[in-house]
């Protein structure tokens, strides 16, 4: 296979979408202003009492999650690769009067925008698909926390990825064995938007993600699965509880969020 350009392709798809998602009911901006928070329950059972920490916001998107950590007492930093989704969080920071640093950079090369150490390094839903390489991303993880630093990484169930859009057959390898390049019409935050998107992503199973973590020097404190996600960003969804949606059919049979809780080492294993 070629040489992907992933950079510049996932950069475009992301760009292309952040005015969609800003102006859409799933991100409901509005209410967000009004102090609203973006976090769920899971990852803010994870956090605990962020007042007064150093946080550090990887694939923040245009920003909600970032300022909703703020809104909790912490320092926040937020990095995305979407030079389009950083301008929306700015706007976003000054219409809430929410203070927050954020970064426009690939994840992997945000060592050349940033040297500072964080009490706790967090990011959740959707993010390490758009990574090839694992190893990279828990060597950035580790990099950035302070000694005894904690990692907070929520994630849907790479079970879920299995699936093809509808969720009726299994389309794709659970283990990462190739880049997935595809085109997307509209966006899971409003499906009828009039955009089309061309993307690369990739799989990650689970023992890749813990693997590359303990690797890099962080000890797992937490594991959890979870029957449900808190979005309404799939196909065929059913909402059983408020917030809380699983796929018609599949019912509870399959996990579809992860949690990991770790804490970094004084050096690695």
């Amino acid at each position: 296979m070629k040489e992907l350009n992933y950079i510049e392709t996932n950069r475009n798809s992301w760009n292309s979408r952040t005015e969609h998602h800003y102006n859409s009911d799933f991100y409901d901006v509005d209410s967000f202003i009004k102090g609203n928070t973006s976090l769920n329950e899971i990852e803010l059972s994870l956090l605990g009492d962020i007042s007064n920490k150093t946080v550090l916001h990887l694939q923040c998107h245009f920003g909600q999650d970032t300022l909703s950590l703020a809104r909790l007492g912490a320092k926040v930093t937020g990095v995305d690769l979407s030079d389009k989704a950083i301008l929306k969080a700015n706007e976003l920071a000054k219409k809430t009067e929410l203070e927050a640093t954020f970064i426009c950079s690939d994840i992997y090369e945000l060592h050349k925008h940033l040297s500072e150490k964080f009490d706790i390094v967090f990011t959740s839903y959707g993010t390490i698909g758009w990574l090839p390489d694992l190893d990279k991303w828990a060597k950035i993880v580790s990099t950035f926390l302070k000694p005894n630093g904690k990692f907070v990484f929520v994630e849907f169930h790479p079970v879920v990825w299995m699936f093809d859009d509808d969720f009726k057959e299994i389309k794709y390898s659970y283990f990462n064995k190739e880049a997935i390049q595809e085109t997307e019409e509209g966006t899971y935050a409003e499906k009828n938007a009039d955009i089309s998107t061309e993307f690369i992503s990739w799989n990650h199973s689970m023992s890749e993600v813990i693997t590359n973590l303990i690797k890099n020097g962080l000890a797992i404190n937490a594991l959890q699965e979870f029957d449900y996600s808190p979005y309404n960003c799939f196909n065929n969804t059913v909402e059983f509880e408020k917030k809380k949606f699983r796929i018609k059919g599949l019912d509870d049979k399959i996990p579809m969020v992860y949690a990991i809780v770790a804490t970094k080492t004084a050096t690695k294993i």
